[in-house]
């Protein structure tokens, strides 16, 4: 079936397109780069993976409640519309919300896809080249995931939420190299693993918990790159320069803030916008995720040294300020070993199933192959 068939409104022009700005760079250098650069580019071609493989796909998903989503932490819960829905209507209302998560999500992977190219093509060192060119092959594998979860086992997707488009448009048409970085690796991207590990870690569903695990351990490399990268050339900046970055932080945390209230969903099951937006404002449940949300991006952007005056001002505005001494590394070292626990249980249980058929089986042929079974039968009187 067409993805555009599974679309809840008409996505638009089935080709979005962004005039390409700035210039292709090309290294002569081949043999010198930064170690910790290379020691994640070789990190990065050996953790590559198949997602047809790794993920256990005959895993079945209700649909009409995907990630086991508790009532109170529905948007509607509480209002006046609640008492109204069926347990159908609200099967129908979480299938929504999942289907229009996992679609941003896909978004996202595709324009972190997109981005990835972008910062092989116009970064100046051929470290960083060799490992976006990895990452590209990451995306490029979460966003093969996620259709193929929304296709298979949601069967249903919302077009790219308008703030997310903003910003990647706004990444995208930037002429400076490192504005790709900044957009995806630092805002998008560490937006996405708070959000992926808040359902990873509250979900009791076995599909959604592994396909989010495995692609946090790439992202966490993802986030780890930009970190490298930004650190060591915004040192370089003028005080001027480092202004209109870190404008453009505060303009992207914005509109990412903005776009997790969903009220997209709600608008298709009747409920004015402006009484979406209402709702979802005073929802406790999404306060919260909005402050995790920021639990990556802010460590982040005071360790690649943009923590002007005006920028923190934002985020104390914002409520997550105290965020800037979070530790990235022990977070990133979180999602790495959540990914491998999740493998070491799933192989020793597969493992553990594969001992005992053979145990079966050579019981089974012991039994056949004993006297008893193969003594011919006794004469009659």
């Amino acid at each position: 079936m067409s993805t555009r068939e599974l679309y809840t409104k008409d996505p638009g022009e089935p080709v979005w397109q962004i005039p390409a700005t700035g210039a292709a760079r090309f290294s002569w250098e081949y043999d010198e780069g930064r170690e910790r650069l290379l020691a994640l580019y070789q990190k990065g071609k050996d953790k590559q993976w198949d997602g047809a493989k790794r993920i256990d796909w005959t895993l079945e998903v209700d649909p009409y409640d995907p990630l086991g989503t508790p009532d109170e932490a529905m948007t509607l819960y509480g209002t006046r519309h609640w008492a109204k829905l069926s347990e159908k209507d609200k099967g129908d209302l979480r299938r929504h919300y999942t289907s229009w998560q996992f679609s941003q999500f896909l978004h996202g992977e595709q324009g972190a896809m997109v981005c990835a190219a972008r910062i092989v093509e116009s970064v100046p060192d051929l470290d960083a080249k060799f490992y976006s060119a990895t990452q590209t092959m990451d995306e490029a594998r979460h966003a093969e995931i996620y259709t193929r979860f929304l296709h298979e086992k949601i069967g249903m997707l919302y077009p790219v939420n308008e703030n997310l488009q903003g910003l990647l448009d706004d990444t995208l048409r930037d002429s400076r190299w490192d504005m790709p970085y900044l957009g995806m690796q630092v805002l998008i991207e560490g937006l996405a693993l708070a959000a992926f590990g808040m359902i990873r870690d509250s979900t009791p569903k076995p599909l959604p918990k592994q396909i989010l695990a495995y692609v946090m351990q790439d992202e966490a490399r993802h986030v780890a790159f930009g970190r490298m990268a930004l650190r060591d050339y915004y040192r370089q900046l003028t005080d001027a320069e480092r202004r209109e970055r870190e404008e453009f932080v505060i303009e992207g945390c914005h509109l990412m803030r903005d776009r997790l209230r969903g009220v997209e969903v709600l608008e298709n099951f009747g409920i004015p916008r402006k009484e979406a937006e209402e709702y979802a404002e005073r929802n406790e449940f999404l306060h919260l995720f909005r402050k995790l949300l920021f639990s990556r991006i802010v460590p982040c952007v005071k360790d690649i040294g943009l923590w002007g005056e005006r920028l923190q001002k934002a985020y104390v505005a914002m409520g997550v300020f105290e965020l800037g001494d979070s530790s990235l590394d022990l977070l990133m070292a979180q999602d790495e070993e959540v990914a491998e626990a999740l493998d070491r249980e799933r192989f020793a249980a597969e493992e553990q199933a594969r001992v005992s058929e053979v145990a079966e089986a050579i019981a089974e042929g012991a039994a056949a192959a004993s006297p008893a079974a193969t003594a011919p039968p006794a004469d009659g009187p």
